[in-house]
């Protein structure tokens, strides 16, 4: 199809629209009659009315913020599965923990569209630097590259001097993984004297794309571009050559709501990604992400007509990502729990020398600012065991955090 994956791309929104929720019904009545949480969140409906818009947005949202919740009360997946476990192809735990599960078939994440749409082709070859350990983006990526027809490198994370070495031997055309860890890959190799100029096309996720990674990386003659997905849902929108915005996948039914409704906003109007999906092993309806965006008007100058978004707009919670993991406001309050000398902490996470940076400022009436009798390493060590990322320790005098009910402040730009 040469510029597209396939010609739902290239659709009318009208003819979308309709196919779209003349599926619908079938896969909320799916839902209820498969998924105990869906049976009693959905009781009240009546699959067969739920053929547009309005009538979705009647529908209660289940949030991700709940999942932990949900799951620890109805294990591995809160009643929201829809086929037995054994079924699955592969079951992860993401941080939080959450437990995500991934159906057979081809690309069951939609993450071919995106790759494709970033510049990979069949006969390509990739290294894929996310995690193949428990978490699901490594088979995510690489589920989606095979079905473009590519070749992966299971590189995972980490090890920067070892996939510099792997990029200048095998000679990769592309990259997946987070946005800053092809920047160091890249100066890893100029370190070293190796060659890994064959990395032309990179397609990143998993944190904010900005804007000293992307001059960067503009400045190495290296095409990258950028996805927003969830490890539940998989891809939801993805950047094209055009660079307007993010095009909402085809497969998903997206709405901007008000955060803390279900109400959705006018288009343009900033709100929280609540996104509906077919899958039929995890049939999510109306899965709010926590995560802020807005509609773009128009359709994409690259000739994809599905809606737009902005791009990640920030949390309509507190959750973050850092490094391309989630950290949530419970783990601050459990690293708290921790040590009783702290009264209060708030989570900053900034942005240094191109990589995130996480800093736990505390309130521990009698310590002082250096956290005496080791108490600064202890919180550091717990912090990492929490949240598994590293981050400095600060203490400050009591009161001198504001007030304000916040405790992860997102400071980067």
């Amino acid at each position: 199809m040469g510029d597209f994956y396939d010609t739902l791309e290239t659709r009318s929104p009208d003819e979308r629209e309709t196919a779209l929720f003349a599926a619908l019904p079938e896969q909320v009545a799916h839902a209820k009659a498969n998924a105990p949480y869906f049976a009693a969140r959905l009781a009240e409906v009546d699959p067969p009315t739920v053929r547009d818009r309005a009538a979705l947005a009647a529908l209660p949202v289940t949030r991700k913020s709940d999942l932990i919740e949900l799951q620890r009360n109805a294990p591995p997946f809160g009643g929201l599965l829809a086929v037995p476990v054994g079924s699955l192809a592969r079951v992860f735990a993401s941080p939080g923990p959450i437990h995500d599960p991934e159906e057979h078939g081809i690309d069951p994440w939609r993450t071919a569209r995106a790759l494709y749409a970033s510049g990979l082709r069949k006969g390509d070859l990739v290294q894929n630097c996310f995690a193949y350990h428990l978490t699901p983006a490594g088979s995510m990526f690489e589920t989606g590259a095979h079905a473009i027809g590519c070749a992966v490198i299971p590189a995972g994370t980490g090890n920067t001097e070892l996939q510099a070495q792997v990029a200048a031997a095998l000679r990769p055309r592309g990259y997946v993984g987070t946005p800053d860890f092809l920047k160091l890959i890249l100066e890893k190799a100029d370190d070293l004297a190796l060659d890994a100029s064959s990395l032309a096309v990179g397609h990143v996720t998993g944190g904010p794309y900005l804007p000293d990674a992307r001059a960067f990386y503009e400045s190495r003659g290296v095409e990258v571009y950028q996805s927003y997905g969830t490890a539940d849902l998989g891809i939801v929108a993805y950047e094209t050559p055009a660079r307007g915005g993010l095009v909402v996948n085809e497969g998903v039914i997206v709405e901007i709501v008000r955060p803390g409704t279900g109400d959705p906003v006018p288009d343009g109007e900033v709100g929280e990604v609540v996104v509906t999906t077919f899958n039929r092993a995890y049939p999510l309806v109306r899965f709010a992400t926590g995560d802020l965006s807005a509609v773009l008007a128009g359709s994409s100058p690259c000739g994809r007509t599905n809606t737009r978004l902005k791009g990640w707009l920030g949390r309509a919670d507190q959750t973050t990502k850092v490094k391309g993991m989630f950290v949530h406001p419970g783990q601050v309050a459990e690293v708290v729990r921790r040590h009783p000398e702290i009264v209060r902490a708030r989570l900053v996470v900034g942005r240094a020398d191109a990589n995130d940076t996480m800093t736990l400022r505390c309130e521990a009436p009698g310590v002082g600012e250096a956290g005496g009798d080791g108490l600064a390493a202890a919180v550091r060590d717990s912090l990492a065991a929490v949240t598994k990322l590293k981050g400095v320790v600060e203490f400050v005098a009591p009161g001198a955090l504001p007030n304000d009910g916040k405790v992860i402040d997102d400071a980067r730009t």
